[in-house]
């Protein structure tokens, strides 16, 4: 019983003594993602950015993976602003780049003009990565400005808000 006792108490100093990491699977992957409060406080921001600029907008925050994390539409948007603010959000992420730099690399004639054709997929600008210490942790999209580049004013208003929760 002694010997027993004894046993465990020496795997389990050792166990403790072991750092976290060297415990994980060779396997796997850890990765940053945007908690809900977060999402929700660059949705605000951007928010407030269309209506300072006098725009009716969706704004929409996806994690990394593209799943929507939050989406505020303001009382006089389109409906259609939704699927569209997720969907620039998304295209984003995707292509881990910001949409307004598809815009001309996925123009018709150009060789990566099929790309607008994938389903799901918004080629004009509004849809913003967000990035942490130099790693994508979600993407903002924004529908309803007069145009692309209004779009994109408002999406990097709402990153500029989370800035200070970004670095580490």
């Amino acid at each position: 019983m002694t010997n027993s006792l004894l046993r465990i108490l020496t795997i389990s100093s050792v166990l403790l003594a072991t750092p976290i990491k060297a415990l994980a699977a060779e396997g796997t992957v850890t990765f940053e993602m945007l908690k809900p409060e977060t999402a929700l406080t660059a949705a605000q921001a951007a928010l407030e950015r269309c209506r300072d600029e006098g725009f009716q907008a969706t704004i929409a925050v996806v994690d990394r993976f593209g799943g929507v994390q939050v989406v505020l539409r303001d009382q006089l948007a389109s409906p259609r602003t939704v699927r569209t603010a997720i969907g620039k959000a998304r295209t984003a992420v995707g292509f881990r780049t910001n949409t307004t730099e598809l815009v001309s690399v996925t123009d018709y004639g150009q060789p990566a003009s099929g790309l607008r054709h994938l389903p799901g997929v918004v080629m004009v600008g509004g849809g913003v990565i967000i990035e942490a210490a130099g790693s994508l942790v979600g993407g903002i999209g924004v529908s309803g400005a007069p145009g692309g580049d209004m779009d994109d004013l408002c999406a990097f208003a709402g990153i500029d808000a989370i800035e200070d929760e970004l670095e580490f």
